[in-house]
């Protein structure tokens, strides 16, 4: 019960500014960390690989452990105060309703007809220089963040609570917020970040597969090429430097007869991605919409699906 509570918190809450938000909070600490570690140890790539390493293995433990001491402790003490508060934390590891609202503003933007506006919406969800995306970049760039995101926003944290609640949720965000934060292949993070890149890979690798099947059942119920989906994920899934980040957008890329990925400038320097889908048409402002769809109905099976594998593993043990 407390994922489908936690999924109906977030369709009807989404991010709240207060209290301030799990991952805010770990993204703090990563900074503070590095800064810290990056003092301590050698400033050579063993030091920065061994530096990183540290961050990399005490964060998601440490979340780990605190969530679930406290969840033990409310246990004790009211289960109706546990069962309240692991709903809570299980919804901040969702982010279905902030996705679908920074993707549907940067739609509305794009109505508007202001390019810069529009750059800098989709600056919000994307980690990429968007000064440089024309019009059509930009909604290239919003429909791949759908995409993926549901892999790491939706099906990752709902395979996790469904294993170990919200202590082993909110381990996997401290995971994969440190990705997004120092697993880059940059000068500053080349070493300092590998082992929380490769932890994101490895977290994130059955969630990927499992949501490019739960985004294909989506996009034939929302009437896009199901047969498309599959024919781009089977040959164009591993179109990416992660291992992961391809599983979903290849199935919207198939489903929509569209192009995605290629080039992109990240912290000024140009990567040559390869391209992900056959482009039999070209991408259009209403994708944000169809991609949106799919991404809900998507997250709602999912959502039901693991809930109630949630309970049966409950009375198994």
């Amino acid at each position: 019960m407390e994922i489908l509570l936690a999924c109906i918190l977030d369709l009807i809450l989404g991010d709240p500014a207060f209290p301030p938000h799990p991952v805010v909070v770990m993204g703090r600490i990563i900074s503070w960390a590095e800064k810290v570690l990056r003092r301590i140890f050698p400033k050579t790539n063993r030091g920065e690989l061994a530096a990183g390493s540290v961050l990399a293995v005490l964060l998601p433990l440490g979340t780990f452990g605190l969530t679930g001491g406290i969840l033990f402790a409310c246990y004790r003490w009211n289960v109706w105060v546990a069962f309240a508060l692991n709903a809570f934390w299980c919804y901040q590891c969702l982010a279905i309703r902030s996705m679908l609202r920074e993707s549907k503003n940067v739609y509305r933007v794009l109505q508007t007809g202001d390019l810069e506006a529009s750059q800098a919406a989709v600056g919000r969800i994307v980690g990429r220089d968007t000064s440089v995306l024309d019009r059509t970049g930009v909604v290239k760039a919003t429909v791949e963040t759908v995409a993926e995101n549901f892999s790491d926003g939706v099906m990752a944290p709902l395979l996790f609570m469904m294993l170990g609640g919200a202590p082993l949720a909110m381990a996997y965000k401290a995971v994969n917020t440190m990705d997004s934060m120092i697993g880059y292949k940059s000068d500053r993070y080349l070493y300092f970040g590998r082992v929380a890149a490769h932890m994101d890979d490895v977290a994130g690798f059955l969630p990927a597969r499992i949501g490019a099947f739960l985004m294909m059942i989506g996009a034939g119920l929302c009437r896009a090429s199901l047969s498309g989906a599959f024919r781009i994920w089977k040959r164009d899934r591993y179109n990416h430097a992660s291992p992961n980040s391809a599983q979903t957008e290849s199935v919207i890329a198939g489903a929509f007869g569209v192009q995605l990925a290629g080039p992109a400038i990240y912290f000024g320097k140009r990567y040559d991605k390869p391209y992900i889908g056959d482009g039999l048409r070209e991408i259009e402002d209403a994708d944000i919409l169809r991609v949106n769809r799919i991404f809900l109905v998507a997250s709602m099976i999912g959502t039901v699906i693991c809930a109630g594998l949630h309970l049966l593993l409950i009375q198994q043990f």
